[in-house]
């Protein structure tokens, strides 16, 4: 059976791209980020060569590169381009899979197509990363009830962040979903700390029991 996972998260700029980088590298997994807004400087598929440890094959290829650091939607519109759903297919690789979304579920792909209404085609179970600093219990719930109101697996959130007890817990009763762990901010970020900080907080042999 494949090991194959959708990372995305609550909001853009909360660490999605880091965890997805340890994931990655604690399953020596295929990287893929379908669509990628903004090619000024480093993107997140370079992030995650640089900081996964994984050689240079198998970092997938996006399958469009949009140059404005905007909403998908926006942005193939400035680049005079249309995002065909069917190019959203996951590509056949051999190995686990890590799969990136941009933003949250509900960041508009074309006027009439989100990134969760992909993930309910695919059907492969989605990691929710969330932070932990205010404001998260609402939009990690919402993002909760996005998932299951189309049916898409989840298997669980993922923080990233400082500790913060309370909130977490009442993530998991609320929300009814399973807690997979806490990355901590990392003074210095390379591969090395990286990796060390996710065998630290996840149990990586778990995660592969809730794949596809």
């Amino acid at each position: 059976m494949s090991v194959r996972f959708v990372v995305t998260g609550t909001d853009t700029g909360i660490g999605k791209t880091v965890f997805s980088a340890a994931l990655a590298g604690a399953l020596n997994a295929r990287y893929w980020k379908p669509v990628q807004s903004g090619l000024e400087g480093e993107t997140d598929s370079d992030a995650v060569a640089r900081l996964s440890g994984l050689p240079a094959e198998h970092i997938l290829p996006e399958a469009y590169r949009l140059a404005t650091p905007v909403s998908p939607h926006l942005s193939a519109r400035l680049d005079g381009v249309e995002i065909d759903p069917a190019r959203l297919e996951l590509p056949a690789c051999a190995g686990p899979l890590v799969i990136e979304g941009a933003g949250g579920l509900l960041v508009p792909l074309t006027n009439n197509l989100v990134f969760a209404d992909v993930f309910a085609r695919w059907r492969i179970p989605v990691m929710l990363c969330a932070r932990t600093s205010l404001g998260t219990i609402n939009h990690t719930l919402l993002s909760i009830e996005a998932l299951r109101h189309r049916d898409i697996p989840l298997c669980g959130v993922a923080f990233v962040g400082a500790e913060n007890a309370d909130t977490q817990a009442t993530i998991a009763a609320i929300g009814q979903v399973r807690v997979l762990g806490r990355l901590p901010l990392l003074e210095s970020l390379t591969s090395e700390t990286l990796r060390r900080a996710f065998r630290e907080n996840f149990d990586t042999a778990s995660l592969m029991e809730v794949s596809a």
